[in-house]
């Protein structure tokens, strides 16, 4: 089950970050036998300048490319599908450029980039790898024809170029990433939008029973900057409140609160948080994180109205 909770933050994390500089598609179908490629990017033409902003993600996004994130490191099998994807997507793209009469430019061919935490050296010895000059350690090229790499995302430098790679990376590797990711700028463009989504990755591992000594620490360690950045949130709410009413900065505080631990909840769920008290408001922001399931706000919904 946590491996589905990895994979969601992975593509929903990829999308949010490559969105403003091309075409993204996650769990885009591959024709033969039923295959999905985690993220397809296309560059916008002409490429935005701010993609350097990703650092070695935006290098990767000069051209079009596949992603495919592994939580855990990724097999011989798994690699060999990564290339086999790849390969029907090339077979494909020159079927369409047949059809058309036009020649497939060699640069529109998407180029596939393997993230995996670890991989051992008789793994990526398997596929007669390289490293180039001009790559950080960590980046492991296939052969030239294939246009695919793979990327060992612990082996990479702790440097601000490779954070957004770090970034789904596991253990001590993710959480070291998360703490620079907390010490960027509050403007600068990625980081609050990058914490909503590590925040609900925290939530949905928090509400699983089934999960690793990995995950049991990553939860632990954002715990505390959860609680402050609710706490942080609720000032806000506050102050606001005191612009526009209390009432309603309460009621905004407590509904992105259980959007954020259940997605987007139902309209006649949020009508009847809105009818709450000021009081009744802040009751639910004090017991909402113990929640598990929306049966559980609904259960307190109906006992506060009886």
């Amino acid at each position: 089950m946590t491996r589905f909770i990895h994979d969601k933050f992975a593509k929903d994390y990829l999308e949010e970050l490559l969105k403003n500089y091309g075409e993204v598609k996650t769990s885009e179908k591959v024709s033969g036998e039923i295959k999905e490629i985690d993220v397809l990017f296309i560059p916008a033409q002409p490429q935005s300048s701010d993609v350097q902003t990703l650092g070695l993600l935006g290098r990767f996004a000069e051209f079009p490319m596949i992603l495919e994130p592994f939580r855990n490191a990724a097999t011989e099998d798994e690699i060999c599908d990564c290339l086999l994807k790849l390969l029907e997507v090339r077979a494909d793209m020159r079927r369409e450029a047949k059809a058309q009469k036009t020649k497939l430019p060699k640069q529109k061919i998407p180029k596939l980039w393997i993230l995996t935490p670890t991989a051992s050296t008789n793994r990526l010895s398997s596929f007669n790898i390289n490293q180039r000059s001009g790559w950080l350690p960590g980046i492991y090229f296939l052969g030239g024809a294939l246009r695919a790499a793979i990327v060992v995302i612990h082996q990479l430098p702790p440097t601000p170029e490779t954070l957004w790679l770090r970034l789904l990376g596991r253990g001590r590797v993710q959480q070291q990433a998360i703490l620079e990711l907390l010490g960027l700028p509050e403007n600068h463009p990625y980081q609050k939008a990058t914490l909503e989504l590590v925040y609900n990755l925290q939530e949905n591992l928090r509400i699983n029973q089934d999960i690793d000594k990995d995950d049991r620490e990553l939860i632990m360690r954002l715990e505390p900057l959860y609680q402050r950045n609710r706490e942080q949130a609720k000032e806000e709410g506050r102050l606001e409140g005191r612009q526009e009413g209390r009432l309603e900065g309460e009621q905004r505080l407590v509904i992105c609160q259980l959007n954020r631990l259940f997605g987007e909840i139902d309209a006649s769920l949020t009508q009847q948080i809105r009818e709450l008290s000021t009081e009744q408001l802040e009751a639910l922001g004090e017991v909402l994180l113990d929640f598990s399931e929306v049966a559980d706000l609904q259960a307190w919904l109906n006992q506060t109205e009886a």
